[in-house]
């Protein structure tokens, strides 16, 4: 009889990642390691730290869009290793960009014949095409005033306090002023009235949003425009209009083509739109186009002759993936003008089912508009004893991820939660949604006033005198105090991302 034996492989059992040294030393955070590792067991020991990040399909804080096609997910890893700026070497992706571009341009009524092509750019996101924008106006508001031999080390730009904190970064970053209409109590856009009162010769432009990242509302663009128009004729001036449609420029034609607020209004000269937001694509482009060519100064057009050939360049960057870009000009072609409004439409639906289910718990009151981006704001009738950031706190055990923050200047006072329902988020995960709230209702409501003990110690709520009268605060009194104490677990900036 033979007997037969085997051996087991080391080298087996060195290709098992869990059965090596590399899962059980510290990994080092900030310095290089001395030595290399196996390729799978970096991969193993990356892959399974990035496992505690949240879910982006449950991430209903993002605009950002979290899914695509396989088929666009192919081209996108087919182009990850193009560079754009090597337009010499990669002219069809240009080419890819500027159709993109002219398609925007026509989709926002931007006053160019079929044959001519649009002036506009490529960002990495609205935030960048915020700042190009932004530079255009402050260059040209500085060549007229030089013109006039009038000053022009004072600009300023009008914006409402809802605005991204892109905005304030572009008015520290290039040395603009910026004033900014505070909101009102049941009024969390820009008031048009009000910014037209804050215009003076140095506003280098008034910035209009449609869809605040607040409560997804559209700013009254055509009547800031008819205001700022009669402004202009009594003063003489020629102060222009900026709308960042980051969030609603890729749904306003869709859903509201009768909606004036772009290129159909001769004082709006420049629209930047998110394509990785309600354009569909991932994270890392966005766009930005202008009127006319007379509006974006030559100035501030680079032509570098780096790789053999003249390369116009208008960016604040250099070197960028052609991944994004060749992705937006898939989704362009691939659903073109049905497509979009077909999946805006069922954005909005699913977000009527939302509005509409959270209403019927009766403990809600809904802040964002039928009218705007696909979104629900929504704060608590009664946080005296239990606040939206409890809510938020609760949901999380479920995977969910839904922001809780205050309002603005003159509104912070209002805490409110917000559900972003993007093309991914169907009416089923809308059900589940609701119920979670639902359950996190429940769940708080056993529970004590997390209020009452945490607020106890910075001002007391029902013991205050005066004289030797007790002083009783109001309902409204106790829901900012609590208010005011919860703003300390949340950083005070605004809600959103470009």
């Amino acid at each position: 009889m033979v007997i037969s034996t085997t051996e087991a492989d080391s080298r087996e059992i060195l290709n098992s990642t869990f059965a090596s040294r590399y899962v059980r030393a510290a990994i080092p955070r900030f310095k290089m390691p001395d030595n290399s590792m196996p390729k799978e067991a970096a991969y193993q020991v990356i892959n399974d730290e990035l496992m505690l990040d949240g879910n982006p399909r449950l991430n209903l804080a993002s605009f950002v869009t979290t899914w695509m096609e396989p088929e666009c997910d192919k081209l996108v890893m087919a182009s990850i290793n193009k560079n754009y700026v090597d337009m010499d070497e990669y002219p069809v992706t240009t080419e890819l960009q500027n159709r993109c571009v002219n398609m925007i341009a026509h989709l926002f009524n931007a006053p160019v014949a079929d044959d001519k092509t649009a002036v506009g750019v490529g960002t990495v996101g609205s935030s960048e095409a915020i700042m190009l924008a932004g530079l255009a106006f402050k260059r040209k508001w500085q060549q007229k005033r030089k013109e006039q031999g009038k000053p022009y080390d004072k600009p300023n730009i009008v914006t409402g306090a809802n605005v991204q904190v892109c905005w304030e970064k572009f008015a520290r970053y290039f040395e603009v002023e910026l004033k900014e209409v505070k909101l009102e109590e049941g009024y969390y856009v820009l008031n048009p009235v009000k910014a037209v009162e804050l215009v003076d010769e140095n506003t280098i432009c008034v910035a209009a949003i449609l869809g605040s990242t607040l409560t997804g509302e559209f700013e009254d663009v055509k009547l800031l425009h008819d205001l700022l128009t009669k402004k202009n004729e009594e003063t003489g001036w020629d102060t222009p209009i900026h709308v960042d449609a980051a969030s609603g420029g890729f749904i306003a034609p869709f859903l509201y083509p009768d909606l004036e607020w772009d290129f159909r209004l001769p004082l709006v000269k420049s629209i930047n739109v998110s394509g990785h937001k309600y354009g569909l694509v991932y994270a890392g482009v966005g766009w930005v186009v202008w009127r006319t060519k007379d509006d974006l100064p030559d100035e501030l057009v680079f032509h570098i002759n780096y790789l053999g050939s003249d390369q116009p360049t208008f960016t604040l960057n250099f070197s960028k993936g052609s991944s994004q870009i060749i992705a937006q000009y898939y989704q362009f072609i691939r659903l073109g003008f049905e497509g979009y409004k077909n999946i805006m439409e069922n954005c909005m639906g699913n977000a009527r089912a939302l509005r509409e289910g959270l209403e019927k718990t009766g403990r809600f009151e809904i802040l964002s508009k039928d009218v705007g981006v696909p979104l629900v704001a929504f704060s608590l009738k009664d946080s005296s004893k239990h606040t939206v950031f409890e809510i938020s706190e609760g949901l999380r055990k479920f995977g969910w991820i839904v922001p809780a923050y205050t309002m603005p200047a003159n509104a912070e006072n209002l805490a409110v939660l917000r559900v972003v329902v993007r093309e991914d988020f169907s009416h089923s995960l809308v059900e589940r949604l609701i119920s979670h709230i639902e359950e996190v209702l429940k769940e708080i409501d056993s529970l004590p006033s997390r209020v009452s003990t945490k607020t106890a110690h910075v001002i007391p709520m029902v013991n205050e005198t005066q004289g030797d009268k007790p002083l009783k605060k109001s309902v409204r009194e106790t829901q900012e105090e609590v208010t005011r104490h919860w703003k300390r677990f949340v950083k005070g900036r605004r809600a959103g991302a470009c």
